[in-house]
Formats: C-alpha cells, structure tokens, sequence
C-alpha cells in the first residue's frame, strides 16, 4: 500500500484479477491514460484508487469481457453514469433486470437503495453480476448465501476501529476471499 487513504495499483490488480485473470497493471494504466479512471496521486507520484475507482474498473472491465464495447461507448456509459445516484427506472434500464426482479432482491437484501430510493454504481454492477449469474444457474436461495457471507465479512471488517483500513482491508478481503473459494473448488476445477 502506498497509503491507507486509497489503494495502490498492486492492491487494485490483486482485487480484479479473480473475476478478471487478463487484467494486468499495464491494462490499469492505460485505461487511466484513455481517462476512464482518474486516482489520485500521492505527493511522490503513486496512484491512490479510491473504491469508486475499483468499481470503474470492473465495470469496464465487465463492458469489455461481456458486452465486447469499444472504449469510446464505455466512455459515454461511464459520463451517463457518472457518480450521480440512479433511479429506479435507469437502473432497470441499464442492467437488464426486470421490475420483478429487483423487488425480490431488494426483498431479499441483495440490492439496497440509498436515501430517496436512488442506486448507486455499484447497485448496477451488483445486478449486472446478479443476471449473469443467473443466467449460469444460479437460484435465488444461493443469492441470498452470497449476500449472508457478505454480511458476516462486513461484520468482521467492522471490528476495526480506523474506517481507513477497513476500506483496504476491504479490496483486500475480497480478493482473498475468491482466491479462498478457488482454492476450495481446486478438484472441481481441475487446476
């Protein structure tokens, strides 16, 4: 880590890299260099990513690997996303989940609108995830497993005093996490 205010390019990688194994510091770079993320620097240089950055990347990433984009539409996607919280209706709209859907997620507590109803970024990236997901098989009782294990892992992050490192421990406990449940399914996999 080059701080504990953001996370560096190495934690970044360590992150993408179980759900994108092309992802590369080399890719993260220049997909800075084209402006589709934008950490900021320490004062000696070393990019700091922010949460909200990570979760640029890997809705790039996703645009990239599942939807074969080219990077000028993922720039007008990200510039109609932008930080501003989503209604319920772009949200729908953008992810491809139904109306149905949605409410038993919400239902459920796999999505959870913020003040006034709006979603966030991270809301879409979750559905986008969610559907395909779905579409692989995967039932509505083993969502709501997924969301009960984030629960407890939230829960133990919170034992931490210092919100600073609960958000790098954070990016860092989910890729240990999936490395974990690779680790757990080896035979299956046959790796």
């Amino acid at each position: 880590m080059v701080a504990s205010r953001g996370l560096s390019i190495g934690a970044v990688l360590a992150e993408l890299r179980p759900e994108f194994p092309e992802v590369t510091i080399s890719k993260i770079r220049f997909l800075e260099s084209e402006g589709l993320v934008r950490p900021a620097r320490t004062s000696s240089g070393y990019r700091e990513f922010t949460r909200s950055d990570v979760e640029r990347l890997r809705f790039v990433l996703c645009a990239q690997r599942d939807r074969y984009l080219p990077l000028r539409v993922i720039r007008e996607q990200l510039s109609d996303i932008g930080s501003a919280d989503l209604s319920r209706e772009n949200l729908l709209a953008q992810s491809g989940i139904d109306a149905a859907t949605l409410a038993q997620l919400e239902q459920d507590g796999l999505v959870r609108p913020g003040r006034g109803g709006a979603y966030s970024v991270d809301d879409l990236t979750m559905l986008r995830i969610i559907r395909t997901m779905t579409g692989l098989g995967v039932e509505q009782e083993q969502l709501r497993a997924f969301r009960a294990a984030a629960d407890r892992e939230a829960a133990l992050l919170r034992s931490f005093p210092d919100p600073e490192t609960i958000r790098e421990l954070t990016g860092l406990s989910a890729a240990l996490h999936s490395l974990l449940v690779k680790a757990s399914l080896r035979n299956v996999l046959g790796s």
